[in-house]
């Protein structure tokens, strides 16, 4: 079936409450799905961390989101973004459920807070890996496996963190798709940054799924569950989060920074 000549499609910075800052998000709300080929090429046309597509199922949403190289699996601040896209044309709604790849994900809304409620990561211990530390620059704490594809690597505190200048062409040889550093925050429970250079990411700026295996790694090292979190790339973001046994609960704000239409 021919897509239609024109689409909306909306930029919302996640996890902030600032224009600037958080994680910009590209929000195309659909009525029907669009070839994969052509989501695609509308990702990489926009060159954002990821683009959100969704078409009504029922009472709920299916939503898929695509970086500008390929297809994800789960991606939190786009869903946020997406809430936040649904709130402003369904104003009276305030819980939006959405079909996704990692099962059935909710997003309750509370005045300008959006709290995402997402699955944990399953964790696991790795050894040292001096091929990591190389491409980091900085010697590595504790190394974790997140789940299948990702790692996380406690690093000595956050000057250390704020100091990193990764090398991404030796960060792609390593088997993750992505990793996040982290370390104790100074002002907050935990920070960290995320690099994610397969999916054609080198530093993403607010990353809320990978919290889904951070927050229960903090929580286990702190002793609390409810924790305040930063990210420390260029734009900055924060989330409070809080763990829910297998389930990882993150709030967040939004700001719209623009709106339009794709000609097609």
């Amino acid at each position: 079936m021919k897509p239609p000549s024109t689409l909306p499609l909306y930029v919302v910075n996640a996890f902030t409450s600032q224009a600037f800052h958080g994680n910009p998000a590209a929000v195309c709300p659909l009525e029907q799905w669009l070839s994969d080929d052509l989501m695609q090429a509308i990702a990489a046309q926009n060159n954002l961390s990821e683009t959100a597509f969704l078409v009504p199922e029922g009472p709920n949403w299916r939503l898929r989101w695509f970086t500008p190289r390929l297809e994800v699996a789960l991606c939190g601040h786009a869903t946020l973004a997406s809430a936040f896209v649904l709130a402003r044309r369904h104003p009276r709604s305030h819980e939006f459920h959405f079909h996704t790849q990692s099962g059935e994900l909710t997003v309750t809304r509370e005045n300008d807070h959006y709290t995402l409620n997402f699955p944990t990561r399953p964790l696991s211990p790795l050894p040292e890996c001096a091929e990591l530390e190389a491409a980091l620059g900085h010697p590595v704490q504790t190394l974790t496996q997140a789940g299948p594809k990702h790692a996380i690597a406690e690093l000595e505190n956050e000057s250390a963190l704020r100091a990193c200048h990764p090398d991404f062409s030796a960060l792609k040889t390593l088997p993750w798709s992505g990793i996040a550093i982290t370390a104790r925050g100074d002002s907050c429970d935990f920070v960290s940054r995320y690099f994610a250079p397969k999916a054609g990411i080198d530093e993403d700026p607010v990353t809320g799924s990978a919290h889904c295996g951070l927050t229960p790694y903090w929580a286990q090292r702190l002793g609390k569950t409810r924790l305040k979190a930063q990210q420390l790339s260029e734009r900055g973001g924060e989330l409070l989060c809080e763990l829910r046994g297998d389930r990882v609960l993150m709030t967040g704000g939004a700001v719209l920074y623009s709106e339009g239409m794709i000609y097609l």
